[in-house]
């Protein structure tokens, strides 16, 4: 099929198809801003494979038969979005107790962390919060190995002389005080 004929079946499809799959939508997402999304999707797809869509009236069941798999992907995903809030939710619940018995020193640490600079905020958060080793951080930071290296020493002094100014001790925190700043760049 040549482009200009795919567009005007496409149009013809979309302009005779489009109120009763906006309705479809509508009566089963929860919010507008779902239906619009589905329809948008379900017209998309429509686009993509439009040599399966069949002729006439066949179309719209075809089309209900589209919106339907992307509403109930739509709700997969939602339910995935809400487990994830959930456990992440459990877990910052844990890490504030945990954070908690080290008394009340954690706004110092983030406080102490908020007035780095950002690169500095940015290295520490790459190996203190992701976890990363110098290599990878250097990867990260499209740099050498030995600049990683040196960046993260100097932002750890940095981060040290930050929390000693701020009366902290130091050595209670070391290197943890990154962990305990999560959430504050």
């Amino acid at each position: 099929m040549a482009p200009r004929d795919r567009k005007q079946r496409f149009e013809e499809i979309y302009a005779a198809q489009y109120a009763d799959i906006l309705a479809y939508v509508r009566r089963r997402a929860g919010a507008a801003e779902d239906a619009a999304d589905a329809l948008a999707e379900t017209f998309a797809i429509a686009w993509r494979r439009l040599d399966d869509v069949p002729e006439g009236r066949p179309a719209r069941l075809w089309l209900y038969g589209v919106a339907r798999r992307v509403l109930a992907n739509g709700r997969r995903a939602e339910s995935r979005r809400t487990e994830l809030v959930e456990r992440l939710g459990r877990q910052l619940a844990l890490w504030a107790e945990s954070a908690g018995a080290d008394g009340g020193d954690l706004g110092g640490v983030r406080e102490a962390f908020a007035r780095l600079n950002p690169d500095d905020r940015e290295v520490l958060a790459l190996a203190g919060w992701e976890g990363l080793s110098s290599d990878e951080i250097a990867t990260v930071l499209d740099c050498s190995r030995g600049a990683a290296r040196l960046r993260l020493h100097r932002a750890r002094k940095r981060l040290a002389k930050e929390l000693q100014a701020a009366g902290l001790d130091v050595a209670r925190f070391g290197f943890r005080a990154v962990a305990l700043t999560k959430g504050a760049m």
